[in-house]
């Protein structure tokens, strides 16, 4: 995207800013349409006659050479007007600065924090800021506005900001030099953020990295390591989620956490949070996909004691008639695949053996 579309673009959000400002009544929604607007695909906008944002097709992507953009096939997921307005904010600070003071007028406002985080993310590792009070106020505003858009995400069940957690991920918290400009408070939420929508945005490969570069919190006695820690989060993030596909990505994703060293109380939380998974029932409790996707989790993750965890579960299920018919179909189905994959062993081993010369 050119200057001249970059720079139309912030004159565009700063009229709507200051709409917001100046009209109270109306400044929610003016903030959550701006929102939906910096949120938006390069590509979609482009398609519209109407745009919100901009009031004209003039100023949509083109093939030019004074071209400031980050490159698309850099960008994890979708390319939006907030990755380029970003990287325009970092590489030109100063045309971002009534943008942000006015952000700032209306910190307590609903999609504030959103919008500063998805404009001003890479603004703030870029530029030196010499207040300390400013920082932790612009630091905060960034976890809080990226806690809210991760979850628009998972909500609804897409990835179009997942090019922000990459960056918090691989430019920020990997990156020492980066990371400690922010305060040690706001490091720490940063690495809570990250730990709970990890597995979401697919950066389970980065799991041993990401718990190298953890920030020290205070009672490490009682919270435990950098492996503890990240599993309490993801613990807490699979309670709190309602929506069926993201639940079962997250479940299938969690058997990474095969031979991790945890404590026995952070162990133990986790087993008790996979096992809740796993009761069948009606509207309120989880689906047979989830239920089974958590048995396999369960299974994987803590081998010792798995048979009787069945057993006591088969008991249970056998308490309550309307169960009876799925149960019995279920072990039906199970005892028949056993058996055949029994038979199919044999068969191979007997196989082997007829093929097998034989010795001299």
């Amino acid at each position: 995207m050119t200057s001249s579309c970059l720079n139309a673009l912030s004159q565009a959000i700063h009229k709507k800013l200051h709409r917001a400002v100046a009209n109270p009544s109306q400044r929610r929604n003016l903030l959550q349409e701006l929102f939906a607007d910096v949120a938006l695909e390069v590509d979609d906008r482009a398609k519209v006659d109407d745009l919100s944002l901009l009031g004209s097709t003039d100023v949509i992507v083109k093939k030019e050479e004074d071209v400031i953009s980050p490159a698309e096939d850099l960008i994890e997921g979708p390319l939006c007007f907030y990755d380029v307005l970003a990287e325009y904010f970092a590489r030109v600070p100063e045309t971002g600065k009534c943008i942000l003071e006015m952000i700032v007028q209306m910190w307590t406002q609903s999609f504030a924090s959103n919008i500063f985080a998805l404009l001003f993310h890479k603004w703030l590792f870029e530029v030196q800021l010499d207040n300390p009070e400013v920082l932790l106020r612009y630091s905060a505003a960034l976890v809080q506005g990226a806690t809210n858009v991760f979850w628009i995400d998972i909500q609804t069940h897409t990835r179009r900001f997942q090019s922000l957690f990459c960056y918090l991920l691989q430019d920020v918290t990997l990156v020492p030099n980066r990371l400690n400009k922010i305060p040690v408070q706001a490091q720490r939420d940063m690495y809570l953020l990250l730990s709970r929508f990890m597995l979401f945005y697919n950066a389970a490969n980065k799991i041993d990295s990401f718990l190298k570069h953890c920030p020290t919190f205070p009672n490490a006695f009682l919270n435990g390591g950098p492996a503890d820690i990240f599993v309490t989060e993801l613990t807490d993030q699979l309670q709190k989620l309602k929506v069926e596909p993201v639940l079962l990505h997250y479940l299938s994703e969690i058997k990474v956490l095969q031979g991790m060293e945890l404590r026995m109380t952070t162990s133990t939380r986790l087993k008790t949070c996979l096992y809740s998974f796993t009761s069948p029932g009606g509207l309120m409790y989880p689906t047979r996909a989830v239920c089974h996707t958590a048995w396999e989790a369960l299974d994987l993750l803590f081998p010792v004691g798995r048979y009787p965890r069945h057993l006591i579960s088969l008991f249970f299920r056998l308490l309550y008639p309307w169960y009876w018919p799925s149960t019995c179909w279920n072990l039906l189905d199970f005892c028949i695949k056993a058996i055949l994959h029994s038979l199919l062993r044999v068969l191979l081993s007997l196989w082997a053996k007829i093929a097998k010369p034989k010795s001299s």
